[in-house]
């Protein structure tokens, strides 16, 4: 099974515009477009019932006392941790393609609606749910895509990993605020083939080329 996408390549830099924020002019970041990246495969093996789709972030600081702060680094070699921007559920299998925007178009302050998503699929919540549940204009529940936003004060570039899985039942068993070990854990006995597709992202300045 093949995994491509349209608005950019594996290996490559995401543009701004499929990201929760970019590097600012004035200040360190502003809020960006937000707009889900196309998607698409190929190859699925036989006896495919549906796709599941998960997008995280490997290179998350496992401790926050730096992040963003001024005057401080986030080190390197701090170890890491996995964020989850994106869990698609029970994609159909005559599907082979997510549209550019189709399931996020601007940033959803307390987040998007969910778990219902667009022609009978579900969303997962994602992990800005708890990266916000202090924040009293943004605390919600966010369900669907939302997209990079790595601390700017970060030494290490972060990478997107996109990964399709492609399942033997038609329909995960799952509640309404599942999260990415939860998706994972319904996924693993139902996975037939996988692949994945990774970009990589920075808000630094000192890792922008």
């Amino acid at each position: 099974m093949q995994l491509f996408s349209d608005s950019f390549q594996d290996g490559d830099r995401i543009p701004g515009r499929y990201a929760f924020a970019v590097m600012a002019d004035s200040g360190h970041i502003a809020l960006s477009a937000n707009i889900n990246p196309q998607l698409r495969w190929q190859d699925a093996p036989a006896g495919t019932r549906s796709f599941a789709l998960i997008c995280h972030d490997p290179d998350v600081p496992s401790r926050g006392d730096d992040v963003n702060q001024e005057g401080r680094v986030v080190p390197a070699d701090l170890p890491r941790t996995d964020f989850f921007h994106w869990l698609l559920l029970d994609i159909p299998s005559s599907v082979h393609e997510i549209a550019e925007g189709s399931h996020s178009a601007g940033i959803t302050p307390r987040g998007k609606a969910g778990p219902q998503a667009p022609d009978d699929m579900r969303h997962g919540l994602n992990d800005y749910t708890g990266w916000n549940a202090g924040n009293a204009e943004m605390a919600g529940d966010y369900y669907g895509y939302d997209g990079p936003c790595p601390p700017w004060n970060d030494a290490r570039l972060h990478h997107y990993v996109f990964t399709l899985y492609a399942l033997d039942t038609p329909r995960l068993v799952l509640g309404d605020r599942a999260d990415g070990a939860a998706v994972l854990a319904a996924i693993r006995p139902h996975s037939l083939a996988s692949a994945s597709l990774t970009g990589s992202y920075s808000l630094n300045p000192a890792l922008a080329s």
